[in-house]
């Protein structure tokens, strides 16, 4: 594997891992409903998991209220059963063809729990965008030993490395920030 492979897979690695922790920001609440919020919610389904976005067309037509449109309606109860089993906290109401959730405030307590849950998933990026670094070092390192690259270009190698490392760190805490202060406004 050449230098320049190293660190456009490093860095591919680490945007993966920033698109991982946006999509997993996306599903925590604020005080207002989103589409995203329901994300997670996987439904049982004619004998298999689905993700609720597979069976139905999510909307937020009011700040406090989502709307969840079937595209089968028979899919309705299982829907249903699906956000009550989540660990959302949200409380689904079906008329029969379409299913309503009226998002309550966040109390206190609440949105300092999902900032610290926020912390948490910032910090699982950071590791997992700290682990990538190391294993492109590791790589830089090897290419360096069986003299298939000479020891400035591992040097430079590991400084594009570093870079990319700071350069991802910095958009995690720019998204948990993002976030926290969503969280605390709603």
């Amino acid at each position: 594997m050449s230098l320049n492979d190293v660190t456009s897979d490093a860095e591919e690695r680490m945007e993966k891992a920033l698109g991982i922790l946006k999509n997993n920001l996306a599903g925590i609440r604020t005080g207002r409903a989103t589409p995203g919020l329901v994300d997670s919610v996987r439904v049982t389904v004619y004998g298999s998991q689905s993700p609720l976005k597979q069976l139905a067309s999510v909307g937020a037509p009011e700040p406090n209220q989502l709307v969840i449109r079937p595209f089968d309606p028979s899919t309705i109860k299982d829907i249903e059963k699906a956000i009550v089993a989540s660990e959302l906290g949200l409380n689904p109401q079906n008329d029969g063809r379409i299913i309503r959730i009226n998002i309550p405030p966040l109390s206190a307590d609440v949105r300092k729990k999902l900032v610290t849950r926020i912390k948490e998933l910032a910090e699982e990026a950071r590791i997992s965008i700290r682990s990538i670094r190391r294993d492109a070092n590791k790589a830089v390192e090897t290419a360096e030993k069986d003299k298939l690259a000479g020891e400035d270009d591992c040097e430079k190698a590991k400084e594009e490395v570093q870079e990319l490392t700071k350069k991802y760190e910095a958009s995690v805490g720019e998204l948990a920030k993002s976030r926290e202060s969503d969280v605390m406004e709603g």
